[in-house]
């Protein structure tokens, strides 16, 4: 059966006539595909709240009532700031996978007898993120510059590799061994977010699904005819109903997302 539809996929991509449509057709949808992904990096993501907010809030004035566009924009906005918010833990994750292989590299680097300035180059080299390889190559090449406040894992992380430079340069310790061990150190708290993450899936499951069942009650309602969208919309006990409900479901989730987040600190 899947061999029949490969062959029929082919014939109907190798069809006569038709080719030269398909690549210009082909040719529009890259160059927008193109043109949207360079828009979308071009927008900050600190941005993309506001603007969910307004396109919600504009659907819901065309497709409803005020007070559902209002509504709908609030929610479009908490919700694109939680995944604007999921992201940059995701980078710094990130970083901090590309800071400990870096860290790996330099004391390799090291023990191998190389001097700090070739072995620095090839933590710079073998780092994944630009920004935490300029950082680690700032800690190490100038560790006497003054350095922001540690906020951040990878911050201390920077202080710590700063402060043994230091270290080894007025008392001729081993920068390979604290290198080691800050990498050592990143590796695990890795490993302990992952598992923290892991134990927490189900209660965020849970949530997610609670959360949830508002709307299938909506669809239940609607599928045996009593239409609740129009009692919560049109009434007065309904806009209060609504309002109310929707409140509730926003101080749940985000008392939940509290909740875990404070697990995985």
């Amino acid at each position: 059966m899947t061999g029949a539809l490969v062959l029929v996929a082919t014939a109907v991509l190798l069809w006569p006539g038709r080719s030269a449509h398909r690549r210009r057709r082909l040719r529009r949808l890259t160059r927008a595909g193109r043109a949207h992904t360079r828009w979308a990096a071009s927008v900050p993501p600190s941005a993309w709240p506001g603007s969910a907010a307004v396109l919600a809030a504009v659907g819901g004035a065309v497709l409803s009532t005020p007070l559902v566009a209002a509504l709908a924009g609030v929610l479009a906005g908490g919700a694109v700031r939680a995944v604007v918010r999921q992201r940059a833990h995701r980078r710094d994750d990130e970083r901090l996978d590309a800071l400990a292989d870096a860290l790996a590299a330099l004391a390799a680097e090291l023990r191998s007898g190389r001097p700090l300035e070739a072995a620095t180059q090839a933590a710079v080299v073998v780092c994944a993120d630009e920004s935490s390889a300029g950082a680690l190559a700032r800690a190490l090449r100038a560790p006497e510059a003054s350095t922001p406040p540690a906020r951040s894992d990878l911050d201390r992380a920077l202080e710590r590799v700063a402060a043994a430079v230091l270290l080894s340069a007025r008392t001729g310790c081993s920068l390979a061994a604290v290198a080691g061990a800050v990498e050592d150190d990143l590796r695990a708290r890795r490993r302990q977010r992952l598992e923290l993450r892991s134990a927490t899936a189900g209660p965020r499951a849970s949530a997610a699904l609670l959360a949830g069942l508002p709307l299938l009650a909506l669809a239940m309602g609607s599928g045996i005819g009593a239409d609740p969208w129009a009692v919560l919309t049109t009434t007065a006990a309904g806009q209060v109903l609504l309002v109310l409900g929707v409140a509730l479901e926003a101080v749940g989730l985000a008392w939940s997302a509290r909740l875990v987040r404070r697990a995985l600190r």
